[in-house]
């Protein structure tokens, strides 16, 4: 994986906080609460989501469920869908964004699966694979991405911001 010079962290940080900001003001005005489920990110969602002031009145909460087990255990994902698909697959954090819907009561939920390196990759999932689900009323979305070049910090960053915009989108349909 390739190093990264700390402006490009500056850069997703920046973009980050800029987005969460935007995510928190349109979630008050539309009185939902988000919670999240995350994997790869590790809870740099949540963090994100409450570093803006008032986040308070949208963010109900988040679990960090990077085993398989706390997947099944937490958000009810299958243990047929993660034999079949994968724990980094579309069909897993789909059921990752139901299962916290299910389990927090909130409007609106993201979560993550990847593979943020530097190992753990294989030819058909490469490092840096991520999925992201986000869950709003009767709607899924779910997208997934090659962050290539870049190590394990960035790509968990960029999947983060990533995810707060899939939220962003979400909100916009």
């Amino acid at each position: 994986m390739k190093s990264i010079d700390r402006n490009e962290y500056d850069k997703i940080r920046i973009q980050i906080e800029e987005k969460s900001r935007c995510l928190v003001s349109k979630l008050i005005e539309k009185e939902l609460f988000i919670s999240t489920a995350e994997s790869c990110t590790g809870g740099m969602i949540a963090s994100a989501i409450v570093d803006v002031p008032d986040a308070s009145k949208c963010f109900k909460e988040s679990i960090v469920t990077y085993s398989n087990a706390a997947k099944m255990k937490y958000l009810e994902v299958s243990n047929v869908t993660i034999a079949k698909y994968g724990v980094v697959s579309g069909e897993t954090v789909k059921e990752m964004a139901l299962g916290m819907i299910k389990q927090s009561g909130s409007d609106i939920t993201v979560v993550t699966s990847g593979i943020a390196g530097p190992a753990g990759g294989t030819k058909e999932k490469p490092v840096g694979l991520v999925y992201i689900a986000c869950a709003y009323k009767e709607k899924i979305l779910v997208s997934n991405r090659v962050y290539s070049n870049m190590d394990r910090r960035q790509v968990r960053l960029s999947a983060t911001l990533s995810a707060i915009n899939l939220c962003l989108n979400i909100l916009d349909i």
